[in-house]
């Protein structure tokens, strides 16, 4: 298989690139600076320069990925902010989370989901929980909640127009990684790995789904 890891350089997605690399698929990762490139070569990957959040970045991304046939897709990149609505957010701050969460989302599907659709392949977005509308008990996070709930909804509403391919929302969990912090009840290789068990059983009847790191669909969005 052909494995697209968007936001490779640390984290969840140099784990996702880890173990697809052991198990022995092909990875094209991306990262945005040399450093994040070399150390995905290093790996054995394909390295690719990608900045989510510079629109002129993602713009080549397709014709770099011409002719490809991508199995699976993974839009891994994000930030992560705790204030709450006691303050509102500043514009630049707002800017870059929403630049990063959602902008680099919609910019980076109508340049890979072709390819995608080439392998009748499955585009997942990695999201959070803390985008689930329904479930919200506080404003902790607010400004990264509303780029979570506005990513469920790019991939929801994009599905429609890419029939071949299978787009899925799919939340990590609580993970122990620069963004969940020590204290979180998972591991990144135990995140990932469960993310690559659900991932090997979604199917087409799967379309539009929000689904936990262990495939359990979310009730609600």
């Amino acid at each position: 298989m052909t494995i697209l890891i968007l936001g490779a350089s640390r984290g969840i997605g140099l784990e996702f690139t880890r173990q697809y690399l052991e198990a022995g698929e092909r990875v094209i990762a991306t990262a945005r600076d040399a450093a994040g490139m070399q150390r995905l070569t290093d790996m054995g990957a394909q390295a690719l320069k990608l900045d989510v959040s510079n629109p002129a970045s993602i713009s080549g991304l397709s014709w770099q990925l011409d002719g490809e046939k991508i199995d699976i897709a993974l839009y891994v990149a994000g930030i992560y902010t705790t204030e709450g609505a006691l303050s509102p957010p500043t514009q630049q701050q707002f800017d870059q989370v929403m630049h990063t969460n959602v902008l680099g989302a919609m910019q980076a599907i109508p340049q890979v989901a072709p390819w995608v659709e080439e392998a009748k392949g499955i585009f997942a977005f990695i999201t959070s929980g803390m985008g689930q509308i329904s479930t919200v008990e506080s404003s902790f996070g607010w400004t990264y909640r509303v780029s979570k709930a506005a990513l469920n909804m790019a991939v929801v509403a994009a599905q429609p127009d890419y029939p071949k391919a299978t787009f899925i929302a799919l939340c990590p969990g609580w993970v122990q990684t620069d963004m969940g912090g020590t204290g979180a009840p998972l591991t990144v290789e135990a995140s990932v790995g469960a993310m690559r068990h659900t991932l090997s059983r979604v199917t087409p009847k799967d379309k539009a789904k929000f689904l936990h790191h262990d495939g359990r669909p979310y009730a609600s969005w």
